[in-house]
């Protein structure tokens, strides 16, 4: 018979394992509850920067497009306004007003109206089609209010081409500065709803454009029956509109749907763009993970353990897989070398750091010359080789760690050149011109010498910004290639926003 010792000794054991058994689901309960709750905001976060990246490049592409317009219309009233364009015949204004009309997908015409409304001179349509044009509310604006400049009308549908429409218009003022009319030029509906179908949402999300009054532009997915609605009775879009940039998560009142709307003004336009982003599919999969969870938790409570070495081994393998596509994103695929979004970090960071430092940056921006005949005549493996070669090539002529060679794009290439001056870039251009006329592609009987490349140089001034220098070398490329090429060219003095240019480097092909 046991020892009563013996017995306690037991029941202790027993208690020991009774708590542990209690203890070990709980913990398991607690660290599941605080992995959900973690893996519900990462995705809320990424739902958020996916968000802000949608909304800039939909912004990028709507400012473009009415900075387009809007030069256009600076440049018909300024034409318009000319004495000797006054003058001419009407068929020769027309052929030198709209000789520049803009041309993009969606754009609609050019029209001049004078203080009646009546247009004098139109880009498609006959002097004169359509009527008075003085009760619309560009013209109205424009007439009682000289210091508006440009101007972005409610939605319309038009009485010509029966598209719906937006104007964008500036006040035409006569020698005395009194209201002489009107120049518009017109963008149509649909070309906004092709910048927005780019985006591409989820099922149940959607994208609001709205000028600073509360009228909807438009809504995408599109419904004519949005178009030119007054939203100000509309609690989300008015905070849009109030508080001009940011997201909030809030259920929609067209239609009851939770989103996260991300927002933002649209440049410095009276214009504001808002992404609603359906809550169901941020947390679509979240929900699928923690059912699946909860239910291995409730079935499988004596495989703790080994759960843990398997969400262990999971959770490494995730960050291998993502450490790898990080790498990647960083890579081109072809040459190996750093590509166009490595190329425009490191050219901002090694900007921030000269205008901290004061000490020079230098650009070269390196393309190959008549890379188009390689690959018509002979092929595009070949011209793959040859971009592979001259990776090589520009590789092995950069000697310092902390210079970079990039592949930014097609044929065309650039060294970041920190600690660099201009004399010291030259130099280094001058390095790769000799590297390159040594390249030779040998299946294809390409000697050495005769891929050549052109080089376009610039070096940053302290105030100046990364994109400054950017363009400023890019210009001195196409400097080069209009000099003849397999030269270098550079820009005459730290990069302004018009550089000027000198060949400094390199021989005629």
């Amino acid at each position: 018979m046991p020892s009563p010792r013996r017995l306690l000794a037991g029941l202790q054991t027993a208690r020991v394992w009774i708590v542990l058994g209690v203890l070990i689901p709980l913990g398991m309960l607690v660290v599941a509850g605080f992995m959900l709750h973690e893996l519900r905001r990462e995705m809320w976060g990424r739902a958020e920067e996916t968000s802000r990246n949608l909304l800039r490049v939909a912004e990028i592409d709507l400012v473009r497009s009415i900075e387009v317009a809007d030069m256009a219309l600076r440049d018909l009233i300024a034409k318009a306004q000319n004495p000797l364009v006054v003058a001419a015949p009407e068929a020769l204004r027309r052929l030198v007003l709209f000789d520049q009309v803009v041309t993009a997908d969606g754009a609609g015409i050019l029209v001049l109206f004078d203080e009646h409304g009546i247009g004098i001179l139109n880009s498609r349509y006959p002097t004169g089609a359509g009527g008075s044009f003085a009760d619309r509310d560009y013209f109205q604006v424009h007439r009682t209010s000289p210091d508006v400049g440009l101007y972005i009308s409610k939605p319309y549908q038009s009485r010509l081409s029966g598209a719906y429409t937006v104007a964008l218009s500036r006040r035409i003022e006569k020698p005395d500065g009194s209201f002489g009319g009107v120049a518009v030029a017109t963008m149509r509906l649909s070309h906004f709803t092709q910048i927005l179908a780019q985006i591409g949402l989820g099922r149940d999300s959607s994208i609001n454009l709205v000028r600073q009054d509360s009228i909807r532009i438009v809504r995408f997915p599109y419904d004519v029956r949005d178009v030119g609605t007054d939203v100000s009775g509309t609690s989300n879009l008015q905070r849009v509109i109030a508080e001009r940039q940011g997201s909030f998560a809030a259920r929609a009142n067209r239609d009851g749907v939770r989103r996260l709307f991300t927002f933002a003004q649209v440049g410095s336009l009276p214009l504001f763009l808002s992404i609603g982003i359906s809550t169901d599919e941020i947390e679509a999969g979240w929900h699928a993970k923690a059912l699946m969870i909860g239910a291995v938790l409730l079935a499988l409570f004596g495989l703790a353990v080994l759960l843990a070495l398997l969400c262990g081994r999971e959770l490494k393998r995730r960050e291998a897989v993502e450490a790898e596509l990080a790498r990647l994103s960083m890579t081109d695929g072809l040459t190996g070398l750093p590509n166009r979004r490595r190329f425009d970090e490191t050219l901002d960071q090694a900007g921030r750091a000269a205008a901290r430092t004061g000490l020079p940056l230098a650009l070269l921006i390196v393309d190959a010359d008549h890379f188009k005949r390689f690959n018509d005549r002979h092929g595009h493996a070949v011209g793959d080789e040859i971009l592979r070669g001259l990776a090589r090539t520009l590789t092995a002529a950069i000697h310092r760690p902390h210079d970079l060679v990039c592949r930014i794009g097609g044929e065309e290439f650039a060294v970041i050149l920190p600690d660099t001056d201009a004399e010291g870039a030259a130099r280094v251009a001058e390095r790769l011109h000799d590297a390159v006329a040594a390249l030779s592609v040998g299946p294809a009987g390409i000697a050495a010498g005769t891929v050549t490349v052109s080089i376009g140089l610039a070096e940053g001034a302290p105030s100046g910004t990364s994109s400054e220098l950017y363009r400023a070398a890019d210009a001195a490329l196409y400097v080069a290639k209009g000099a003849g090429r397999n030269r270098t060219c550079r820009a005459e003095a730290p990069p302004a926003p018009a550089p000027h240019l000198r060949l400094v480097a390199g021989t005629a092909s």
